[in-house]
């Protein structure tokens, strides 16, 4: 969780001043849900990202409903 927080103010927060609260809030999802768990890779998990990551699991195991 450490490295998460590390690189969300990196990569998201150091970077801009927002607008409003609500501004912020956009962003940051926008930051989690579109580049960090669709796009970057995770050394943890095999340097793919978590989206593929999870992709290929419900794949190996079709008896798991997502």
């Amino acid at each position: 969780m450490e490295s998460c927080w590390s690189r969300l103010k990196a990569e998201l927060v150091s970077q801009r001043a927002f607008s409003s609260v609500d501004d912020a809030r956009e962003q940051l999802f926008a930051y989690i849900e579109g580049y960090y768990n669709c796009k970057r890779r995770h050394s943890s998990l095999g340097y793919v990202s978590p989206l593929q990551f999870e992709e290929a699991y419900y794949q190996n195991n079709p008896k798991i409903v997502p």
